[in-house]
């Protein structure tokens, strides 16, 4: 009986690597590194979470329009007829040639348990329910007062901060810019490196990267500028998308992506894209890069590069476009790269998104913003 009991206090022998590897490494702020970082800890976990920015959010909180999801109960009690299968078939034919069925199916019925977690993990409203474009069932979640994209985000990382204050199992590091990951002699990652205030400090444990895209980078080496050609070939620019159809079957003019302006905020740089394909990740579909039609435009800067966005939910609550002669030219809830492409090719700027007073009144809050 005494040889297991003095195996027994072998195993529990100090070892180093266990140590270090007893925390998730999540890289990024925003509400997928939040959303990481709360899951970790609701299996009793611990995690870092490092933001290269001074506070979190990054552009989740700017998010204006809402989270969709399919057989909620929040549909169930407005009587909405949706399911994941449905939200499955339209996101298919929304995505056209880059459809991808494994992460679609994941992604749409995953989409009803995700929005009830974030209600009842978090407390957040999202009663309110709208129908946007390419949906064929009301399904955009958000909440009866502020941006919905701030209201959630904002939720989860006051509770992180609320954790992280009570106990050890949670540290959030912010102007913390990842600068490589650590691998071991079989290439797996195991840590990583940032830099903060001109030092430099590691982190082990397994990584998770919720970095965010790479928007606003206009270098010349940029990740969207390696994408642009492929971008330019994309279906949606074609003789036989929906908007070249409407022009009788006129390739959409689609202009360089480094000439366009932006929405994201300037930490959108593709950090950690890089960092991984460095590390020996790969890659698929970053060539499909969205264009958003509608953009505010401060008229003391026009020209400005980096915009605040006109969410989509102005159309979805009855928000029209106009070109510079007052006629419509599109369908307002066509998908997105519909609408941009009417733009371009009907080529009758300035474009005007305009609301009337009932339209207006059911989404003051971006109205008034």
């Amino acid at each position: 009986s005494c040889a297991p009991e003095r195996s027994a206090r072998k195993k529990k022998t100090h070892n180093p690597s266990r140590t270090k590897m007893a925390q998730v490494i999540v890289v990024g702020g925003g509400l997928a590194g939040m959303s990481a970082a709360h899951t970790v800890l609701q299996s009793g976990g611990k995690v870092v979470l490092l933001d290269k920015s001074p506070f979190c959010g990054g552009n989740s909180t700017k998010a204006t329009s809402g989270i969709n999801a399919a057989g909620t109960r929040t549909q169930r009690k407005l009587g909405i007829p949706d399911t994941p299968e449905i939200f499955e078939k339209d996101t298919t034919v929304s995505a056209m040639e880059g459809a991808r069925p494994d992460l679609i199916h994941t992604l749409t019925h995953e989409s009803g348990p995700a929005v009830e977690w974030l209600m009842d993990s978090f407390n957040l409203d999202l009663t309110v329910i709208s129908r946007l474009a390419a949906h064929s069932e009301p399904r955009t979640h958000r909440g009866k007062e502020r941006f919905p994209g701030m209201a959630i985000t904002y939720g989860l990382m006051e509770k992180l901060d609320e954790i992280a204050a009570q106990s050890d199992r949670a540290r959030v590091i912010n102007k913390a810019t990842v600068t490589e990951l650590i691998q071991n002699e079989q290439g797996e990652v195991v840590g990583c490196v940032y830099e903060k205030k001109g030092k430099t400090y590691k982190e082990y444990g397994p990584v998770i990267i919720c970095t965010g895209g790479f928007g606003a980078d206009f270098t010349e080496n940029s990740l969207l500028s390696q994408v642009s050609a492929e971008w330019d070939k994309l279906g949606a620019w074609s003789t036989t998308s929906r908007a070249a159809k409407q022009s009788g079957g006129k390739k959409v003019p689609s202009p360089n992506l480094l000439n366009l302006p932006t929405t994201n905020g300037v930490h959108c740089s593709g950090d950690g894209i890089k960092l991984a394909l460095k590390a020996g990740s790969g890659t698929f579909d970053l060539h499909c890069v969205q264009v958003h039609p509608t953009g505010l435009i401060d008229p003391e800067e026009p020209d400005a590069k980096v915009k605040f966005l006109a969410a989509e939910a102005l159309r979805g609550s009855g928000g029209i476009i106009l070109d510079r002669e007052g006629k419509r030219f599109c369908d307002e809830l066509g998908k997105r790269d519909y609408v941009t492409g009417r733009m371009w090719l009907h080529n009758k700027a300035p474009y005007r998104l305009c609301l009337n007073g009932k339209a207006s009144e059911h989404i003051s809050w971006h109205c008034e913003h």
